[in-house]
């Protein structure tokens, strides 16, 4: 059998699976590719080729693998422990969500960048996860440093393997902390990609999403209850003209109908403009203030 033929076949016993996609692929020759490549040790980016003829006993662990995906109904990611963000490769296990964030392309892209400043040197990362979105900030504007926040320890050892992987630990702090309660310090950037789930599209999730730990999804009934809190707590970790960079997913509805007055700037993705969105701290502390009635 070829590599092609290999592959092909992956994708047809995937979509006969009806396997979900979404943690790193969108299809089922993707995923396919990607775990056959994996197994086999190529690169991701090989050309395939009807002209690389596999082994018998390779093509036995190919498939092997695919009918674990199959099987278990666990992302690609927690079956080879390698997940790419932004051409970025991380470590990845069921300690934390597999990373995926829209965020990373808004960094690597700039697209932000009009809003910080030559003074803007510390970064917070909240909800770090594996500390993918600390470890590209990090990549990306060299001179910063960034502090990666998240509640769950068992998430922070996996950030701590990626940290040390791209070689940041002097520039990345891992803070264990329940929102804000233990990050110390004023942040020029925040960027944070929380629980934001709401309980419906909960109750709705395929297998491969509810392989990931429920605490990193779940936002509450309509997703916004981590979000509301950070809002109180966020404007008096910020400096003067710090930013916010937060991603919502799918529940625009539901964070519009939380903070209808909120002033927040929605950033173009490669999902749309719905999943992302920039709040400066003025424009907290104005949501705040009308909240409480204040008339300045």
């Amino acid at each position: 059998m070829n590599l092609t033929q290999l592959i092909q076949q992956g994708a047809d016993q995937l979509d006969q699976a009806k396997v979900a996609f979404g943690h790193g692929t969108l299809n089922a020759h993707d995923e396919a590719a990607w775990l056959t490549l994996w197994q086999l040790k190529m690169p991701l980016d090989l050309e395939i080729s009807d002209a690389l003829q596999i082994s018998a006993q390779d093509v036995a662990a190919c498939e092997a693998l695919i009918q674990q995906r199959i099987e278990t109904r666990k992302p690609a990611a927690y079956l080879t422990n390698e997940a790419w963000l932004q051409g970025i490769p991380f470590y990845v296990d069921e300690r934390s969500i597999v990373p995926r964030s829209f965020i990373a392309e808004l960094i690597v892209d700039g697209a932000f960048d009009a809003w910080l400043s030559p003074s803007s040197h510390d970064f917070l990362d909240l909800c770090t996860g594996n500390g993918s979105l600390a470890v590209i900030c990090a990549m990306a504007y060299p001179d910063i440093s960034v502090v990666g926040a998240d509640i769950s320890t068992q998430a922070l050892a996996v950030a701590k393997i990626n940290v040390d992987k791209h070689q940041l630990a002097d520039r990345i702090q891992l803070v264990q902390s329940d929102g804000l309660r233990e990050v110390d310090g004023l942040f020029d950037c925040i960027v944070c990609n929380p629980p934001y789930v709401c309980q419906a599209s909960m109750a709705t999730l395929p297998d491969e999403f509810r392989a990931e730990p429920t605490l990193a999804l779940a936002g509450g009934q309509d997703g916004m209850d981590f979000v509301r809190q950070l809002f109180l707590d966020l404007p008096m970790r910020m400096n003067d003209k710090a930013i916010l960079v937060l991603e919502i997913g799918n529940e625009r509805e539901h964070f519009e109908t939380a903070f209808p007055t909120l002033e927040a700037v929605w950033l173009e993705t490669s999902a749309g403009e719905d999943q992302v969105l920039l709040i400066s701290r003025e424009a907290l502390l104005k949501n705040h203030k009308e909240k409480l009635g204040v008339i300045e």
